[in-house]
């Protein structure tokens, strides 16, 4: 019987992945090049521990070393750019080569430090990440925002996942020292096929929720092809069932100021409805620095920014819900959002109920 190693199958489900996500064409490879890279390395190391474990194949062992210590410094990187306003590599992220041209030496002249050299790789860089997720998921600026959480909770387990890995392998370490390996093999293959597989699913969710529909951004106020003469979709706060606090916390006058100008500009412009909104457009809009627009939203309305805009999405696909007869697959662009499963996410965070029964029970009403 032929032996099929399970790190194959995580490998074949990877890839089945990212060819649906290459396959949105060359906008999805020019927004999430970083996390399509990781994937396509994900892939490669899970075959490469199989054909190690599985059969024992000892001679790829410096390539699965060397593409190991890439996973850490790409996904930082992948994650920072959805932190920064201005993203991409540039000629300043050289540093993180650094550990992987280390390795490349020890490997052909103190081969006994590689394994503590990726161990600290692992472990520094998922604290980095875990370090970078605690602005929260406005953190996530590049983000769009009907998909941010998904986002954020990727990079969380990003970093928990190379802390983890870290630990996994002081574990074997200490394996080694006290009982001379004997469970070792089933450890690392086991370990390294589950943490690239969670690192593949934070990686691939990522790379779906921003690699669809990613207009570029014109730099204008009106989102492309809208009217902005439409009628206003009722306001957030009067949905029945959505989340949002009586009082503000801590917010100054120039945080009221900032919290007043996006709310006009999301009533008058419907800024809400362009599908590729992100925190970074938003304050270019407004002209201030992302943190600045996070913050006055945060203490104003006691809310990120994600559920802010998506609160007015949902406010106005209740308008079109209860004022039409549109169907709710096109009453979900029209909102803004970009994936039903997104959408329907959010409007039963803020009414409670699916689309389909809130609009039934309206017509019943």
């Amino acid at each position: 019987m032929i032996l099929v190693p399970l790190s194959f199958l995580v490998s074949l489900y990877l890839t089945v992945f990212l060819v649906r996500l290459l396959l949105r064409g060359r906008d999805t490879f020019a927004a999430n090049g970083l996390f399509l890279l990781l994937i396509a390395v994900y892939i490669v190391q899970t075959v490469l521990v199989g054909l190690r474990w599985g059969y024992g194949i000892v001679t790829i062992l410096p390539l699965l070393s060397t593409l190991a210590s890439l996973v850490p410094p790409l996904s930082y990187l992948a994650f920072r750019d959805l932190a920064r306003e201005q993203r991409g590599l540039s000629a300043r992220d050289w540093p993180h080569l650094l550990p992987t041209a280390a390795l490349m030496l020890m490997t052909l002249v103190w081969r006994n430090l590689v394994d503590l050299l990726i161990i600290t790789e692992f472990l520094a860089y998922g604290l980095a990440l875990l370090w970078l997720a605690r602005l929260g998921p406005d953190g996530l600026v590049a983000a769009r925002l009907d998909g941010t959480l998904r986002s954020y909770r990727s990079l969380q387990l990003t970093g928990l996942a190379l802390v983890s890995s870290a630990l996994t392998d002081i574990a074997i370490s200490l394996d080694m020292l006290w009982s001379g390996g004997q469970y070792s093999a089933l450890v690392v293959s086991a370990s390294t096929t589950a943490i690239l597989l969670l690192l593949g699913i934070a990686a691939v969710a990522v790379g779906s929720e921003e690699g669809e529909g990613d207009a570029p951004d014109d730099g204008h106020d009106d989102p492309a092809g809208l009217d902005t003469g439409r009628e206003e979709g009722r306001s957030p706060e009067r949905i029945q069932g959505s989340e949002r606090p009586s009082t503000a916390t801590a917010a100054s006058p120039e945080d009221r100021q900032v919290a007043a100008d996006l709310d006009r500009l999301m009533s008058e412009r419907r800024l809400y409805a362009d599908t590729g909104l992100n925190l970074a457009r938003i304050a270019r809009r407004l002209s201030l620095p992302a943190r600045s627009v996070s913050q006055a939203v945060n203490r104003v309305h006691g809310i990120s920014v994600s559920h802010y805009v998506n609160n007015h999405r949902i406010a106005d696909a209740c308008r079109l819900l209860s004022e039409t007869d549109l169907p709710v697959t096109r009453i979900v662009f029209d909102a803004g959002f970009m994936t039903k499963s997104n959408f329907n996410r959010e409007f039963r965070r803020v009414t409670g109920m699916n689309p389909s029964d809130w609009r039934r029970q309206k017509t019943a009403a």
